[in-house]
């Protein structure tokens, strides 16, 4: 096992994380204790518990590592709890897999037949062993279970120093505070090892659900409503766009994997997404809009554009969390005579979305079960059939609406039909960015015919159309992209390649059309559908909208963050000091105190988010609200 762990690490491949002496002083002890127990039976059950172990062992090993390469992080109990969802990734599985794999399970050739071999084997007697006298025989098991008592609790013991110690002199040194704040699970890693991980992850799962969910301090519940009042100070809900669009029809489409490397590249002449370039002259373009997702993926893109709250560090809020009290945005329109409607060809169970949406109280989930499976394109019905199906329910939904598509044809790992697969992609024909790009010119090809139906339909003069995409598309491989866009990219342009997804904003009569630059995320998309609206709610929000001259601050859930001015990229290293700070303008290192107000404001922003989520803080500031205006 300590091989595997090894194994393990390698195949993880991460930059700047090497396994040092502590490292492995902790793998020892962590394999110490999850296998003490076993010293203290007799030698065949010994065995058989010490098989099982390196069976489990290696699943749970070989499962975080499938998983962190599709989600660069690692498996937690709020995941397992959403295990339903593993059936559903088949193909994206598969294509995680690699035969140098096969090296996890290559012991098991050996120790199965070996155990099955020695369970089999027939014990000799007492009398053969030259215990001819009952008496003797009982003083020698006594002895034998005295031995295997010591030997097991020495090893619990052993297990425990190697373990905490290593553990209890980083967190006290370079790692600080990494137990108490909202790190990377890569990062706790590089502390505690897999194993430790996990057993921490347990811990922290019962904790804060099985035990007891410990309570947060009044000053601290008064200091988050404190830090809500004021940043709503700072949103004006006047002048500009306030109010210009108001009683519009909104439609949001999240589109599964668009990023915005790709909007206006062409690849041998051919424009990969010609339907949104052309889109983008009548739109407002925000060319530096962050995702904000966590392991949630495509539910926290979901959470985040319309709760304007940040993802968790771990799991999904729509697995972990739905019977929290929300601000979200289809209850805020429905309360101001809209109808909010959501549509995803796919099983309403999946990402326990029938729960979530509604909580979020929309007026009806067309699911999976609502459509006519007509076009089936990879998971489900195509964009194109979605698109057209969707419409085709709207022709019937009162006005004003809200609508919001979610789409699936461009989810990993994009394999479509040979007779959708327009672009010729020269040198990357075979690689699965390539694959990626002519999945992404299908659903810009479905995207056009949304717009010309919405016109047919008589939506897109009193339509705000807003897109975005909700992820990144989970491949890695910088070669490609050099190879993709004809240049060298450096550490800074691989993160925000795989950070910056496209976001668009089509108002109805086309005003306000061009780039916007500033850095922008998806808790900016619900404040601006309000502010277009003019819709002068209060809500418990973090973001503010995008059509005002303030700063805006971009934090992202590895605890990486942009200004505008600096970009700042953590790293498995724990603190600021840890992580590189760009300067935008010249795009290379700089002091790392020109990052440090960013840093500090952006654990703030998700430490409060993850408190109101946890503790259900918004619940407890309405109660108290009116229980205050009930007083005479």
């Amino acid at each position: 096992m300590m091989y595997k762990l090894v194994l393990f690490d390698d195949r993880l491949r991460l930059t700047q994380i090497k396994l040092d002496q502590a490292d492995y002083v902790i793998a020892v002890g962590s394999l110490l204790l999850v296998s003490f127990w076993t010293l203290w039976l007799p030698p065949k059950a010994r065995l058989v518990s010490l098989t099982l172990l390196n069976m489990l062992w290696t699943g749970i090993l070989y499962a975080d590592l499938v998983y962190y390469r599709y989600f660069d992080d690692f498996i937690t109990v709020p995941v397992l709890l959403q295990a339903g969802q593993v059936s559903s990734l088949g193909d994206s599985i598969r294509s995680l897999t690699d035969a140098g794999d096969l090296f996890f399970v290559i012991d098991w050739l050996v120790m199965i037949p070996f155990t099955v071999i020695m369970l089999l084997r027939k014990k000799g007697s007492g009398a053969a062993r030259g215990l001819s006298f009952a008496g003797e025989l009982r003083q020698e098991r006594r002895r034998r279970l005295i031995l295997r008592l010591v030997s097991g609790s020495l090893a619990l013991i052993l297990g425990l120093g190697m373990t905490l110690v290593p553990i209890k002199r980083a967190s006290d040194t370079w790692a600080v505070g990494l137990f108490e704040g909202n790190w990377w699970n890569i990062t706790l890693y590089n502390v505690t090892g897999l194993i430790g991980f996990h057993g921490y992850d347990l811990y922290r799962y019962s904790r804060d659900h099985v035990i007891s969910q410990p309570k947060l301090a009044g000053t601290e519940i008064e200091r988050i409503r404190e830090w809500f009042e004021a940043r709503r100070s700072t949103q004006p809900n006047a002048g500009g766009l306030f109010g210009k669009y108001k009683d519009s029809n909104v439609i949001m489409v999240q589109k599964e994997a668009l990023m915005n490397f790709v909007i206006g590249q062409s690849v041998n002449g051919q424009e990969i997404t010609p339907n949104l370039n052309k889109l983008m002259k009548e739109s407002l373009y925000f060319s530096n809009f962050y995702h904000q997702t966590g392991q949630g993926r495509t539910s926290d893109a979901d959470f985040v554009t319309h709760s304007s709250l940040l993802p968790l560090p771990t799991g999904s809020v729509f697995t972990r969390y739905a019977d929290r009290d929300f601000d979200t945005l289809p209850e805020i329109l429905k309360d101001q005579g809209y109808s909010a409607n959501v549509f995803h060809s796919y099983d309403a169970s999946f990402w326990n979305r029938t729960t979530m949406y509604r909580e979020m109280k929309y007026d009806h989930f067309y699911s999976k079960k609502d459509f006519v499976m007509n076009d089936v394109l990879g998971w489900s019905l195509s964009d194109k059939a979605l698109f057209d199906q969707s419409l085709d329910y709207m022709k019937n939904i009162k006005q004003p609406f809200y609508s919001f598509l979610i789409t699936l044809s461009s989810h990993h790992p994009y394999h479509l039909p040979e007779a959708e697969r327009k672009l010729d992609i020269g040198g990357l024909e075979g690689s699965m960015l390539g694959d990626y790009l002519q999945s992404v010119h299908y659903v810009d090809a479905a995207f056009g015919e949304l717009v010309e139906q919405m016109k047919e339909q008589g939506l897109w003069d009193n339509t705000i159309l807003l897109i975005y995409g909700d992820h990144d598309n989970s491949i890695k491989e910088k070669e490609d992209y050099e190879k993709f866009l004809g240049r060298e990219l450096s550490p800074l342009d691989m993160e925000q390649i795989m950070n910056q997804v496209p976001l668009l904003i089509h108002l109805p009569d086309g005003g306000s059309a061009g780039v916007y630059p500033e850095p922008s995320g998806m808790m900016n998309v619900a404040p601006s559908i309000l502010h277009l609206l003019g819709i002068a709610a209060d809500p418990y929000w973090i973001g503010g909208h995008l059509f005002g001259d303030e700063e805006r601050l971009i934090p992202l859930r590895t605890g990486a963050f942009s200004d505008g001015k600096v970009f700042y990229l953590p790293s498995e290293a724990a603190g600021l000091q840890g992580g590189t700070c760009y300067d935008l303008a010249s795009r290379q290192p700089t002091d790392i105190q020109a990052c440090s107000q960013g840093y500090e404001e952006t654990q703030e922003m998700l430490q409060v988010s993850d408190q109101v989520i946890m503790y259900d803080l918004l619940r407890q500031f309405k109660a108290s609200s009116s229980s205050a205006i009930s007083k005479p």
